[in-house]
């Protein structure tokens, strides 16, 4: 890290299989939407040899963002894998989306990594979205490294960059965050902006120079020793303090030198532990150049301070009937335990599956179990089956280069793993296995929706089914209450991808419509009924006639039916046929066409024929009963209520309280949370709360999460029901 020869891989670059777990880094990169993480994949890939222009492989394609809807929408929205080689490593990278809506897709990247590379933006800075995610980075112990990007900005301070990231993601220590290098600038432009043309190595006190397009080394001239020594000593003891050699820092401050060696290898043994976060700088090779500045510096971070797959616990796994089962970290001869961490659709391969190796190692061509458990709510069912692996192969760009196994700690595509979907497990045939599903996303924002024509209908299903095979963080429901399908994304961006991969993918063209939530009906007081059926029209007629007494019940009692009749009025045998007319009515509604709940129906008298008198008579006479009852009594509406927990930072609790309220909500109360968070709760129309996934991300400048679940229903105020009763009757 600093001290290390100039060194090219040339093809060597292009990384296929891995021999051993060691010689395998698995790095995640993390960054909001724009701070550069794709443009830094592909400098990565352009230092280390695997591109023969930057970002450019043989087919003329970038190697990370390479889907169509990516080049249209010009950002990343999955999860894409970039292998390279550096000093006889493969590096797997993990570019993710940074935008809030595809989060899913960056937790899937922290699950198959074991380091994380934070990426920053040098004009933009450190958001809330990209805090909240260091900090489940440390809820797990990953390691992690900030890599500062857009270094040629006219905006950009490295310094200031530097302090900012200390404070931000250095709240425990700020002296766990702190530079390896010190920027270089070259002469000012006609706008006063000296670029970044290099670095300074502050252990190796070597200046780094780039503006050739390749990295020359020489030593700093003496103006630069004063700055350069400030901010070495300030690293030094930053990586003293995490040093396992609990004499060292006694030995320093006492005037010992230590060496350079010793510091290194103590720095990487403490960014490994996840204990030390060094900060780096980067930025693209200009057109012509073969190296990107400060992409040697990081190649040699992640190779020799981030940690191997050895490092890295197995995530829990038990038998497919639920017994724990212990698995040894990163056994090529264990039992095979993998994980889908991403499923996509290839127009001529099909369905291609991205796996991390746990456990053992994966060919080609043999029989393994495919579990998928868990995920029954989000329109996935459970599922246990044998599947035969397809081609074994490695990513680059649109292309896939074949390997001949896949061993424990590395990354692979699988083809033909028809039932696999994502977070499914893969294991040995004869040793079924499941791991521990890993956190995802709630999608709160309801997307309804219909087939655009009989065409379309026919192919919906199973554009839907493939849809969310592919992105749990998607939930798909049939709304039997509105007759709605209705697919909850995380956001509006979430939502345009997935009817865009449903139109380009999948051949389906839909229409979006307007989202209904499950209304119901109730009585406000007591009120009667009399239903009276009798016709005449020869052979024999129908006669029923049936008086009711209807009241409301607390909510949640349902439709209770109670037979008061005496005498034999109403004879025995058609008794059931009244509860039936009248349940199929409350059904139906009585006033908007909502289901009627929470009343009592009273049986009290009627009338029959000898002859004429049937069950269908008596099922329309209690329905006709229960209308005529409703058409003299007060109907409320009812309408869903959800319970509504937010969790936001305490700048902005006034902002969230205030919306909740003006959304009909009534705060049930407040708890403080660590990290300077407020748990907000909350009961809220759900009616009022369509579109809160987007106006809460706005109000708080993506740093709230929220979750919902169904509460009850209750009256609605009579003014909005009145507008939903007006527009039932005009779409009627």
């Amino acid at each position: 890290m600093g001290d290390k020869a100039n060194a090219h891989p040339g093809a060597a670059g292009r990384a296929t299989a891995a021999d051993h777990p060691a010689s395998v880094r698995n790095v995640v990169l993390v960054g909001h939407s724009g701070s550069g993480k794709t443009t830094l994949v592909e400098a990565l890939a352009l230092t280390a040899g695997a591109v023969n222009r930057a970002g450019r492989v043989e087919d003329g394609g970038t190697v990370s963002d390479y889907d169509d809807i990516e080049h249209r929408q010009q950002r990343s929205v999955q999860l894409s894998l970039v292998p390279v080689a550096w000093d006889g490593i493969k590096i797997n990278l993990l570019d993710t989306p940074g935008y809030a809506d595809f989060v899913g897709e960056l937790r899937a990247g922290l699950r198959a990594a074991d380091a994380a590379l934070f990426v920053v933006s040098a004009s933009d800075g450190v958001d809330g979205s990209t805090r909240m995610v260091w900090e489940e980075c440390a809820a797990v112990g990953m390691p992690r490294a900030i890599v500062i990007t857009h270094l040629e900005s006219a905006r950009a301070d490295y310094e200031e960059m530097t302090r900012i990231c200390a404070e931000a993601f250095g709240a425990d220590d700020p002296d766990a965050v702190l530079p390896l290098y010190l920027p270089l600038h070259g002469p000012q432009g006609p706008d006063g902006h000296a670029p970044v043309t290099g670095l300074t190595g502050l252990l190796s006190q070597k200046l780094y120079d780039y503006a050739s397009g390749e990295r020359k080394e020489s030593e700093p001239g003496e103006e630069l020793l004063p700055r350069i020594e400030q901010a070495r000593n300030r690293l030094i003891e930053g990586i003293i303090a995490e040093s396992e050699d609990e004499t060292l820092m006694d030995r320093y401050l006492g005037g010992e030198q230590v060496d350079v060696k010793t510091l290194i290898e103590d720095l990487e043994r403490a960014v490994a532990r996840g204990v030390f976060f060094p900060v780096l700088a980067a930025a693209p090779a200009a057109e012509g150049a073969r190296q990107g500045l400060g992409t040697v510096e990081l190649l040699e971070l992640i190779t020799r301070g981030f940690p191997t797959p050895f490092e890295h616990p197995t995530p829990g796994v038990t038998t497919v009937d639920g017994k724990p089962r212990e698995i040894k970290p990163c056994d090529t001869e264990g039992p095979l335990v993998a994980e889908v961490v991403k499923t996509s659709s290839d127009p001529y391969v099909g369905r291609v599956s991205l796996v991390r190796i746990f456990s053992g190692t994966l060919r080609p061509d043999e029989t393994v179990h495919v579990s998928g458990h868990g995920l029954a709510d989000r329109g996935h069912e459970d599922h246990d089956v044998d599947e035969r692996v397809g081609t074994l192969s490695t990513p680059f760009g649109k292309q896939q280069r074949p390997v001949t196994h896949a061993i424990a700690g590395d990354l692979v595509c699988v083809a033909k793993l028809n039932r696999a979907e994502t977070g499914d497990t893969i294991s040995a045939k004869d040793d079924p296995l499941l791991m521990e599903p890993w956190q995802m996303p709630d999608p709160l924002l309801p997307l309804a929706i219909r087939a655009h024509s009989k065409a379309d209908e026919d192919k919906l299903s199973q554009g839907l089914s493939r849809l969310v095979a592919e992105d749990p963080t998607m939930r798909l429901e049939q709304n039997q209450d509105t007759h709605q399908v209705v697919l909850w994304c995380l956001g509006e961006a979430h939502a345009d991808v997935a009817l865009e991969r449903l139109r380009s993918r999948y051949g389906v063209q839909v229409d979006v419509i307007p989202h209904k939530v499950s209304l119901r009906e109730t009585f406000a007081g007591k009120s009667g009924g009399r239903g009276r059926h009798v016709k005449q029209s020869g052979g024999h007629g129908q006669y029923a006639i049936c008086e009711i007494e209807v009241e409301p019940l607390p909510g949640g009692s349902g439709i209770e039916f109670v037979d008061k009749v005496v005498g034999g009025a109403v004879p025995r045998q058609f008794i059931p046929s009244v509860e039936k007319g009248v349940r199929a009515q409350a059904a139906k509604g009585v006033a908007a066409g909502y289901p009627l709940i929470d009343v009592r129906v009273t049986l009290l008298d009627g009338k029959a024929h000898s002859v004429d008198s049937s069950d269908a008579a008596f099922q329309t006479a209690g329905a006709l009963a229960l209308r005529e009852a409703a058409a003299d009594a007060k109907i409320h509406l009812l309408e869903p209520v959800a319970e509504v927990t937010v969790l936001v930072g305490d700048a902005y609790v006034g902002a969230v309280m205030s919306d909740l309220s003006g959304r009909r909500g009534r705060v049930l109360g407040t708890e403080q949370t660590p990290g300077n968070r407020t748990l907000v709760r909350a009961e809220v129309p759900e009616i009022e709360i369509g579109r809160y996934a987007v106006d809460l991300r706005s109000l708080s400048h993506g740093t709230a999460r929220f979750g919902r679940s169904y509460a009850r229903h209750e009256p609605m105020p009579p003014q909005i029901a009145e507008r939903i009763r007006q527009g039932t009757s005009d779409s009627a």
